[in-house]
């Protein structure tokens, strides 16, 4: 295969494969569960999860800001257990991809923004190396998206041009970012649209190997 014929899989993994990790949605459910201020929790949240997402901070740490900034009457434990949680695998997606994966042809890395104790648990959690040769995540290579620079750099470490890269994400914003790089990306919406695609893609770089 000609290396101008090589396709990388980038791929987010919130909202893609599992459910965000902490998302807006989670935060209000807690505030009710644990009889919190919504608006002041998200104040403060909104101030200091990009720090903890780049990895400049620990998980315990953001929660001495956001949380226990003051007495409260349920556990550090209790609270944390509450977080993690939080993720769970989204329909369909994960299971397939980890079987798409064993003979699809493409290497697939993931790209996504994620807190170190959040990330280490989730990759565990539910198994996710079954799916990914490597993790972009922004705890470890202090960027985020939607920062060019770490798209830049998983294609660094791809050793890929942008041609022959496909990146996958659902907000538009991220999906934008990547175009803009001239990766060719795709809003995900739903399992079927993106399978159709992945299927695809594996169809097309099949046919390149026979040439």
């Amino acid at each position: 295969m000609k290396s101008t014929d090589l396709k990388i899989l980038f791929f987010d993994i919130g909202g893609i494969l599992l459910t965000n990790g902490w998302g807006h949605e989670s935060r209000k459910i807690a505030a009710k569960q644990f009889g919190l201020n919504y608006d002041e929790i998200n104040v403060l949240h909104n101030f200091i999860f990009n720090v903890y997402e780049i990895g400049k901070i620990t998980l315990d740490e953001y929660l001495d800001t956001v949380i226990f900034y003051q007495p409260r009457d349920f556990t550090r434990q209790d609270f944390l257990e509450f977080i993690y949680a939080q993720s769970k695998e989204l329909p369909d997606m994960l299971a397939w991809l980890k079987e798409w994966k064993k003979d699809c042809g493409f290497r697939i890395i993931s790209i996504n923004n994620e807190g170190k104790e959040l990330n280490d648990y989730r990759v565990e959690k539910f198994k996710l190396h079954l799916c990914f040769d490597a993790f972009i995540s922004s705890c470890e290579v202090k960027l985020r998206k939607p920062d060019p620079g770490i798209f830049q750099l998983a294609m660094g470490i791809a050793q890929a041009s942008p041609q022959q890269c496909v990146y996958f994400d659902d907000r538009v914003m991220f999906v934008t970012t990547a175009q803009k790089l001239g990766i060719k990306a795709f809003q995900h919406t739903d399992f079927e649209s993106t399978k159709k695609i992945l299927e695809g893609l594996k169809q097309e770089n099949f046919q390149l190997d026979l040439q």
